[in-house]
């Protein structure tokens, strides 16, 4: 028994010192207060989202849980009013898997609530399947449902300003392969569903890089973020045979929820970061992205085609990019 005790012992200090000794997690920070300051937060029901929106909430936010199951989200906003004590957190349904709902629930808030500060386009999944607006289900709600939720809300947002943009990115843009001629369909392939998330990835980043230089003078700045390799339910419909071989994965190199909130929230409420609207941030820290996603050319052709498939091409629906702004 003393021997079976101690191997116990030793197998629990091993996995705690891999565990954190592999994993780099930036500290928590202290927050600035966010009293009389609204926030959206969408996929806020839960993982990172969730994590997001309790922080935003400590710091006395008025925080708004964009979701798409309505028992999960009524959960999620009592739980953070419980243990914030702050009554000021709410849920409003989101369907970013389709324009219509993005296109309703921009129109609720614009209707309820007066002010926008902080725009946190979190929500995302790595599942394949094809939404009711006919896309890939990735891109569209990775990337297409958070470019026309964050158009439908830009107004609100300069009227507000300073206000903020974080788009929850991810390393793998690196690996993303962006073809502007069939954008929205799923890509060729046996990996086909990695690589659309891959695809989506790479769109997130260069979507905070186009938004920046459009908004530049606006005092409404954005940023793209890496959380981290975060256990959340991410990758829940990951095939049952990769999951034996994923979990010990996840259990040494992999943050939890509130880990891998706090790159999003240091670009939500960091003093100072306007100079670098529309880079990339990782362990809260300013990073270079992979050179597609520093590619100019190709996040305005993103931007244009995005435009087209979410139905705002011609509908006076973007503000008009500064002909000399570079993001550097």
């Amino acid at each position: 028994m003393g021997w079976a005790l101690l191997g116990a012992g030793l197998l629990l200090a091993i996995y705690t010192l891999l565990r954190h000794g592999l994993r780099r997690v930036p500290p928590p920070r202290a927050r600035p207060t966010l009293r009389g300051r609204t926030a959206i937060v969408t996929g806020g029901s839960g993982g990172i989202g969730a994590a997001t929106a309790l922080e935003l909430a400590r710091c006395g936010a008025r925080v708004v849980l964009a979701a798409r199951s309505v028992p999960r989200g009524e959960a999620a906003a009592r739980r953070i009013r419980t243990e914030t004590g702050n009554a000021e957190v709410l849920f409003m349904q989101l369907d970013l898997a389709s324009l219509r709902s993005v296109r309703a629930f921009a129109s609720a808030f614009l209707r309820q609530e007066p002010h926008l500060h902080l725009l946190i386009n979190n929500a995302g999944v790595s599942a394949g399947g094809t939404t009711e607006d006919g896309y890939s289900l990735p891109f569209q709600v990775n990337h297409l449902g958070h470019f026309l939720l964050t158009q439908l809300l830009l107004e609100r947002l300069q009227s507000c300003a300073p206000s903020r943009v974080v788009i929850v990115a991810s390393r793998a843009h690196c690996a993303g392969r962006l073809r502007l001629d069939t954008l929205g369909r799923p890509p060729p392939g046996l990996l086909s569903t990695f690589q659309d998330y891959c695809d989506s990835k790479l769109a997130n980043v260069l979507h905070a890089r186009e938004l920046a230089t459009r908004l530049q003078g606006t005092e409404v700045t954005c940023y793209a973020v890496h959380p981290g390799f975060v256990n959340t339910e991410l990758f829940r419909h990951a095939p049952l045979w990769l999951k034996p071989l994923f979990l010990p994965l996840v259990w040494l190199f992999f943050c939890d929820a509130a880990e891998g909130a706090q790159t999003s929230l240091h670009c939500a409420t960091h003093d100072g970061l306007e100079r670098f609207s529309g880079r990339y941030f990782a362990d809260c820290r300013l990073q270079e992205p992979w050179p597609p996603a520093r590619d100019d050319r190709l996040a305005l052709a993103l931007w244009e085609a995005s435009e087209r498939l979410v139905g705002l091409a011609g509908a006076g629906g973007s503000p008009s990019p500064a002909p000399a702004a570079v993001v550097q």
